[in-house]
């Protein structure tokens, strides 16, 4: 089934999603009347190849994500350094949940791929499972690890045939992302399915 997403503030990159792949890239009014029977999905903001976070060793293998049933314990956000290393030396199958947790922290944040070697095969699984591309590392990390690492790494503009992965953001427009940051993502898209969507 056709799938057409559009973004209100970049309505002239819309995207044709058919299965797993870009279908078509263009302007909505013109995809829409060569489509008529896509499913439309419409979102605030824009639409954007999606990004790469170049900290996948760091946030699936380094940091522990708590349950929301550990809030108690360990609180909500990420939990790193030292406390992370011991609660998964004391019990190491912690790190295959939490390693799916920081996946889905991922595409809350409209990552689409990740780099950085991930040794540890509960972090491979979860990021295989998840459908996230795997890309290089840039020479010259931005910063500190973060699922909004300044500067955001956009991926290569979206094109028919390529695999449908992108992200939207409710910001006007890119220089907007770029201030506010990637916890703007309204949605995420990977082999064509809507993995995350805001509530």
């Amino acid at each position: 089934m056709l799938t057409l997403h559009v973004a209100e503030a970049s309505p002239g990159t819309a995207v044709l999603v058919d299965g797993a792949h870009v279908a078509a890239v263009g302007p909505y009014d013109e995809l829409a009347a060569a489509h008529p029977l896509a499913r439309v999905r419409r979102w605030p903001g824009i639409l954007t190849p999606g990004l790469l976070n170049p900290y996948g060793p760091e946030l699936l293998e380094q940091t522990y994500h708590p349950d929301p049933r550990e809030a108690e314990e360990f609180g909500t956000e990420p939990v790193t350094g030292e406390r992370a290393r011991a609660l998964f030396r004391a019990d190491p199958s912690r790190q295959g949940a939490s390693a799916r947790r920081g996946v889905q922290r991922l595409l809350a944040h409209g990552t689409v791929a990740v780099a950085g070697e991930l040794r540890g095969r509960a972090a491979q699984d979860a990021v295989r499972r998840a459908g996230l591309a795997v890309g290089r590392r840039p020479a010259v990390l931005p910063g500190p690890a973060s699922f909004s690492p300044v500067p955001l790494v956009l991926l290569p503009t979206l094109t028919a045939g390529t695999p449908a992965r992108f992200a939207v953001f409710d910001v006007p427009d890119r220089a907007a992302l770029v201030r506010r940051g990637a916890s703007t993502c309204v949605a995420t898209v990977v082999a064509g399915r809507l993995v995350y969507r805001r509530c």
